[in-house]
């Protein structure tokens, strides 16, 4: 399960600094309108297009810490992590009080699977803004991905403690309530979300999973579903509607929904361990194993692994 990060909120707040520009040719106009035109580039998508933009004015002012931090916004995009967090400090070099660098470079780290260096910039954006929540939210995301889920849990109340109307807060503690076991507390949370944004798919998703483990299958099915409506691009959605389905004894459905999310994401370990369920309920033994060993080898506390190795155990 991924949790969420709300960064919309934040994402373009210095995307308008230069608004106010009057069209002459002074090096600052200059600048000004190429970071203007790559604002526009961002707003309609086009990542590619916005960092041709944002070095024009850098080229033109080599220290323009505006044009470095939308150029690192923009390249996040991509995924180019390497790339955004060297804007980033290039950013913070020029301008080392700006908090949103702080926080963006986090992200980036994250994304990056560098968890010590987001947690440090995260614990710097507590030390500079003791009142933003989002440096109590990485050290969340970082937490969970830890495993360290108590401290995440800690991380994630203190946040929606500064700033409680936010959606994606309650959903990302109400997974870490998910992963402890706390089912009452993780949909009281969703029940929060809901209020909030009732178009937050990942509010049904995850409702869909406290309903499986309640054995519950046509409910977390139907909740699934309600999630997919709202968002048809996750492919984690698609990976539960099919574990869920495997287990209504439609197997040929489930397959076909397993197999759309790993075309999404190969990586995806919890399609390859449905699919490991689906070869083992279909009767297929050694293509289980092969595909619950895998999953197992990575990660060795995802529910259900050890169940059906331990019941494959008893096939051979």
């Amino acid at each position: 399960m991924k949790l969420l990060k709300p960064t919309s909120i934040y994402l373009f707040a210095t995307l308008l600094l230069f608004a106010s520009l009057v069209a002459c040719d002074s090096t600052e106009d200059k600048k000004g309108r190429f970071l203007l035109k790559g604002n526009q580039k961002m707003k309609e998508n086009d990542f590619k297009g916005a960092i041709d933009y944002y070095e024009e004015a850098i080229s033109i002012d080599p220290e323009f810490s505006d044009a470095y931090f939308n150029r690192g916004l923009a390249y996040a995009k991509l995924s180019e992590y390497p790339k955004a967090i060297a804007d980033y400090n290039s950013t913070l070099q020029h301008n080392p009080d700006f908090s949103e660098a702080y926080y963006h470079r986090a992200l980036a780290q994250f994304d990056f699977g560098a968890n010590y260096k987001a947690q440090e910039d995260a614990m710097t954006l507590q030390k500079v803004q003791p009142s933003d929540y989002r440096g109590y939210f990485v050290m969340g995301i970082v937490h969970e991905a830890m495993g360290k889920y108590d401290m995440a849990l800690e991380s994630f109340t203190t946040a929606l403690e500064l700033t409680p109307e936010i959606a994606d807060l309650y959903v990302n503690r109400a997974s870490i309530y998910y992963y402890l076991l706390d089912y009452n507390k993780a949909e009281e949370d969703l029940n929060k979300a809901l209020t909030i944004n009732p178009k937050e798919a990942h509010i049904y998703n995850l409702q869909s999973l406290i309903a499986f483990e309640n054995q519950d299958y046509t409910l977390a099915y139907d909740l699934v579903n309600k999630a997919l409506e709202l968002n048809s691009t996750q492919a984690y959605f698609y990976n539960n509607r099919g574990l869920y389905s495997l287990y209504m004894g439609n197997y040929d459905q489930g397959l076909e929904d397993i197999n759309l999310s790993l075309k999404q994401d190969g990586k995806n370990i919890y399609a390859l361990r449905n699919k490991g369920i689906y070869y083992f309920l279909t009767g297929k033994y050694p293509q289980a194993k092969k595909y619950l060993e895998e999953v197992y080898a990575k990660n060795s506390s995802l529910r259900l692994t050890e169940k059906y190795l331990e019941e494959l155990k008893g096939m051979e």
